[in-house]
């Protein structure tokens, strides 16, 4: 019954249709850094907490997220350096939903 209640939780959110394409192709393509923490996070392996990865929601796609505690996880890659602003726009707009952001930078995206 706790596995549909999200279910119908994670339907309630708006999302773009014409981002499902979008979606798919980011799940396939998945950089090093997102492929090992979905390796982490699938199958409820984290404390037994179900995630999705590369979700659409709104006219966004997000690299995870959590809906029994609306988390959502974005990894920072090389994507994200000459995207500040549009990053800020979509934390605003996540929180606006009543989810979280949570932002992993892998080592290797880290200037030293």
């Amino acid at each position: 019954m706790k596995q549909k209640e999200q279910l119908i939780k994670l339907r309630t959110l708006p999302h773009n249709q014409n981002l499902k394409e979008l979606a798919r192709e980011k799940r396939k393509a998945g950089n090093l850094a997102e492929v090992l923490l979905w390796k982490q996070l699938r199958c409820k392996q984290l404390n037994g907490l179900n995630f999705d990865r590369q979700r659409n929601i709104g006219n966004f796609v997000v690299d995870f997220i959590c809906p029994a505690k609306n988390v959502v996880i974005e990894v920072d890659g090389g994507s994200h350096h000459d995207k500040k602003e549009h990053d800020k726009i979509r934390d605003t707009y996540l929180q606006e939903l009543g989810l979280s952001n949570r932002r992993l930078t892998p080592l290797n995206s880290m200037s030293v």
